[in-house]
């Protein structure tokens, strides 16, 4: 399985980001290839299904996913259902007192804030290799391990993409926002 974790401080209640956090249809407006999110069933919590239609280059893909436990205000997990093994979860840990001895997180707070940091980490874990070759209709002459090959790199751009937007908005301002991205993999 390779693994990605993209994670940072926000600095907004755990229960508000965990909510926010909640609203997959809302994930559209942070990414460059989700072009939509659709409630097929439930109300955010296990057992609710969602369809991400993804749209890259000429390729248009509509995913199953499932979410699979949730522990508010701190993690939501989730995965997908079917064509690929794959599978992550939101994680919301609440952080230190700006007005403490964390130098690092005061320094990177927004001026007109007095709010705790909390950090927000998306974990990511797939297996390329269980993608099926079936799930996708190509246009001639394109191998699906030609797709894979491209198509696996971008999943490191597009998750931090989405947190430094879901940051944004979160906090209802712009700033630098500071990732830090583990990855356990050759392929991201």
């Amino acid at each position: 399985m390779d693994e990605l974790v993209v994670s940072t401080e926000v600095y907004a209640d755990p229960e508000e980001v965990y909510e926010f956090l909640l609203d997959f249809p809302g994930y559209a407006r942070y990414s460059k290839y989700l072009r939509e999110v659709r409630t097929m069933s439930g109300d955010g919590g296990p057992g609710t299904r969602y369809a991400l239609t993804f749209a890259w280059w000429k390729i248009t893909y509509t995913a199953h996913s499932l979410v699979t436990d949730v522990e508010p205000p701190e993690r939501i997990d989730w995965e997908i259902t079917k064509d690929i093994d794959a599978g992550g979860c939101w994680r919301v840990t609440p952080g230190t007192d700006p007005s403490g001895d964390d130098a690092a997180s005061t320094d990177a707070a927004p001026a007109d804030t007095d709010r705790r940091p909390c950090e927000v980490a998306l974990e990511v874990e797939f297996d390329p290799g269980s993608a099926s070759s079936d799930a996708l209709d190509l246009p001639r002459l394109v191998s699906f391990d030609w797709v894979v090959k491209k198509a696996v790199p971008l999943i490191r751009g597009e998750a931090e993409r989405v947190v430094q937007r879901a940051v944004r908005d979160l906090e209802g301002s712009n700033r630098e926002v500071d990732l830090d991205v583990a990855v356990d993999s050759e392929r991201i």
